[in-house]
């Protein structure tokens, strides 16, 4: 998944994207409220970590843009504030969930993959195509029984073809959804990635490469 945090706190934002990449999600960093709607314009998120209290647009008014806008992605905010009140005034403005501060790292991850959930049609915890399986909450695959052992970039490009159900997944659409926006579009990256994938789950192979449009498992 792809995941924008908004953060002014810029020591913060980075500890936390750090965290969210090891996990396997594509995160990129804004650190105030117009360069957060600059990202969203240009690209699709399926999760928006919002402060609530930001620099150049308060993080309500960042909100009730997206809303407006009709944006894809699901708004989980952040405050300082734990009291019901601004709970309630964050939810009433469109906001999906609501976090404050200090939060644990485990929890926000939790909150944010079942928001995630919800921006896009439902996909099983479990992904399952013959002996290979994903569990994507555990972040754990297997294959013949057998623990695989993939870096969190292989695993969420695994997640990705699986969740297609033998449909083609394009090198554009796994560089959108597994990678940030720092990724060069021209490099080969998607290729050796996929092909690293390829030799870990083994013989025989499960993921096909499908001349001019992509891979599919």
């Amino acid at each position: 998944m792809r995941v924008l945090i908004v953060e002014d706190h810029r020591e913060l934002a980075e500890t936390v994207g750090a965290g969210l990449r090891q996990d396997g999600m594509a995160v990129d960093l804004a650190h105030d409220g117009p360069h957060a709607l600059d990202m969203t314009a240009v690209y699709e998120y399926d999760v928006v970590v919002l402060d609530r209290d930001l620099p150049g647009l308060h993080g309500d008014d960042v909100c009730r843009a997206l809303v407006a806008a009709g944006a894809h992605a699901r708004v989980l905010m952040l405050t300082a504030s734990a009291t019901i009140e601004d709970r309630v005034d964050g939810l009433g403005i469109g906001a999906d969930d609501y976090l404050p501060k200090p939060f644990a790292f485990a929890e926000l991850i939790a909150r944010i993959r079942a928001l995630a959930r919800r921006a896009q049609p439902a996909v099983p915890p479990v992904l399952v195509h013959g002996d290979l399986s994903l569990d994507s909450t555990r972040r754990i695959a297997r294959r013949g029984g057998r623990r695989l052992e993939l870096s969190p970039k292989e695993l969420a490009v695994l997640e990705l073809l699986l969740a297609a159900e033998g449909g083609v997944v394009s090198a554009e659409q796994l560089l959108e959804r597994a990678w940030d926006h720092a990724a060069d579009p021209f490099t080969n990256t998607v290729k050796v990635t996929v092909s690293r994938l390829r030799r870990k789950l083994g013989e025989p192979p499960v993921i096909e490469t499908v001349p001019h449009a992509g891979y599919r498992i």
